[in-house]
C-alpha cells in the first residue's frame, strides 16, 4: 500500500484529499490529512464579520465534517518534513512514513515581521482581519470608532487574497456613510505598489472607485515600523502617515516547518513548477493553495483550478505516465464595493484582469465593473464553498480561463 500525506486540511489540502480518495483504490492507498486543530474557517468571511454582512457563527466549522470516509485526519503540529528520508515529524514526536507529499499550509500573517506592529496597541488601536481572532477585534474597534484616520495598510506583497484590503476599504467607506460618520472619517489606503492593484487595467479601474469614494492612496509605501505611542506607520525613505485607527495586512509567510525542511523560499513557500505544482527539488512532493510561490494571487479560486489540474497529474504520475495537465494561474476574485454592489475579477498567468463580461454557465457577470449581481455572487459563495467546493463534487467553472466576453484594449484609455 502507498502513502498519500497531505499537509494542511484548509481548501486546497481537503479538495485534494477528496478528489483523489474518490479516484485511487482505497486497497492500494492510504490517505493521511495532517492538521494542528479541527477548526476550517471560511476566510472569506473574515472581512464580512467587522461589518456585520456575516456572523461570526458562518465562518467556523469542524475540519472531520468536510473529509471523506477514508482519510484519516490527524491532529498534531508539523516540526519538519525530511525528504531524503520522505517523513514527516510531529511535535509530539510522531512520524510519517510517505510515497508522496503535498503541502498545502497556506500562508499565515505575520506582524511580529515588522517593528513595532505587535505591543501594547495590537488590536486595539492597530488591528488585522485576517485572522479569526483579529476579525472579531476588528469588529468590535470599528464599532466603537467616532472619526478620525482610518488607514488601511499593507506591508509587502505576496498576500492572501490581494483584493481583500481594497474591499475594505470600499466596505468602510459605506458602513461609516450609513453610520453618519464618513465626512468625520478620513480613509486613506496605503500600498507598496504603485498603484491600486498589480495590473495595469485593474489597477486604473480599482483605483477609480478609490478616488470617487474620496479615499486617498499613498503607493510605493515600504514600511519600516510602526510607532504605536506616536500612532504613525514609518517607511524605508522616511515618509510618515498618521492614523487614529490602523487596520494593517502584516507581512504573509509560509509555515515555519517548510523552513526547517528546507524547501522553502526567503517567504517559506514552497517553489513549484508554476503549471503542475511540483516541487522543483523532489518530484514526490507537491505544494498546493497559498503554500506554494505560484506567481499568481493567494486565492482560493487559484486552489480549486489548480487542484482540479493537480489530481488529474498525479493519477498520471502515479500511474507511471507523463504529466499531461497544465494549470494555467486561473484567478477569478469578486470585489466587494458596498451598497449590495461587487466587481469581478478573472485572469491568468498571462493575462491580466480586463473589462467585459464573465462566461455562461456562471455569467453573465460584469468585470471590473460595480453590479448588485456579482455581490449575489459573492453571498452566494459561501454555499458552494461548504457544499460543493470542499467536498469535491464538480463545480460548472473550467481550471482553464476562457477569453470569451473579455475586453481586450488595443489603445491606452483616455484619461
Amino acid at each position: 500500500m502507498r502513502t498519500l500525506v497531505i499537509l494542511g486540511g484548509g481548501t486546497a489540502g481537503t479538495m485534494a484529499a477528496n478528489k483523489l480518495r474518490d479516484r485511487l483504490d482505497a486497497e492500494d492507498w492510504r490517505i493521511v490529512v495532517v492538521d494542528k486543530d479541527d477548526n476550517h474557517d471560511y476566510q472569506p468571511a473574515y472581512l464580512f464579520v467587522p461589518f456585520g454582512i456575516n456572523k461570526a457563527k458562518h465562518v467556523r466549522r469542524s475540519r472531520h465534517a468536510f473529509i471523506d470516509d477514508g482519510i484519516e485526519l490527524l491532529m498534531g503540529e508539523i516540526d519538519r518534513v525530511d525528504p531524503e528520508g520522505k517523513q514527516v515529524h510531529l511535535a509530539d514526536g510522531r512520524e510519517l512514513n510517505y510515497d508522496y507529499l503535498v503541502i498545502a499550509t497556506g500562508t499565515t500573517p505575520r506582524p511580529d515581521q515588522t517593528p513595532g506592529m505587535l505591543g501594547p496597541e495590537w488590536r486595539k488601536s492597530v488591528h488585522d482581519f485576517y485572522t479569526y481572532e483579529g476579525m472579531l477585534a476588528l469588529k468590535k474597534a470599528l464599532k466603537e470608532f467616532r472619526g478620525g484616520r482610518l488607514v488601511m495598510h499593507i506591508t509587502e506583497m505576496p498576500i492572501k487574497c490581494p483584493v481583500a484590503p481594497l474591499e475594505f476599504s470600499f466596505l468602510a467607506d459605506w458602513y461609516f456613510t450609513k453610520k453618519g460618520l464618513r465626512k468625520a472619517t478620513e480613509i486613506v489606503y496605503v500600498t507598496p505598489l504603485d498603484g491600486a492593484f498589480t495590473k495595469p487595467v485593474a489597477s486604473r479601474e480599482l483605483g477609480h472607485h478609490l478616488s470617487k469614494r474620496g479615499i486617498k492612496v499613498e503607493p510605493d509605501f515600504m514600511i519600516e515600523s510602526v510607532d504605536q505611542e506616536a500612532k504613525v506607520i514609518r517607511s524605508y525613505d522616511e515618509r510618515e502617515i498618521a492614523y487614529d485607527l490602523l487596520v494593517t495586512v502584516p507581512l504573509n509567510m509560509g509555515a515555519d516547518f517548510v523552513a526547517r525542511s528546507g524547501l522553502g523560499d526567503e517567504l517559506n513557500y514552497v517553489p513549484v513548477d508554476k503549471h503542475t505544482n511540483q516541487s522543483t527539488a523532489y518530484p514526490n512532493i507537491f505544494a498546493l493553495g497559498d503554500g506554494s510561490n505560484l506567481p499568481t494571487s493567494k486565492a482560493g479560486s487559484v486552489a480549486h483550478f489548480s487542484v482540479e489540474v493537480f489530481v488529474e497529474n498525479f493519477l498520471q504520475l502515479v500511474a507511471g505516465q507523463p504529466m499531461t495537465h497544465s494549470f494555467d494561474g486561473h484567478a477569478n476574485c469578486f470585489v466587494e464595493s458596498g451598497k449590495n454592489k461587487a466587481l469581478l475579477l478573472d485572469f491568468n498567468y498571462e493575462t491580466e484582469p480586463l473589462t467585459g463580461h464573465f462566461p455562461f454557465p456562471v455569467g453573465p457577470m460584469s468585470l471590473l465593473k460595480e453590479s448588485r449581481t456579482n455581490h449575489m455572487g459573492k453571498l452566494a459563495f459561501r454555499h458552494v464553498y461548504w457544499n460543493v467546493l470542499l467536498p469535491g463534487r464538480p463545480m460548472p467553472l473550467p481550471a482553464e480561463m476562457s477569453m470569451f466576453g473579455k475586453k481586450v484594449e488595443t489603445e491606452p484609455a483616455s484619461a
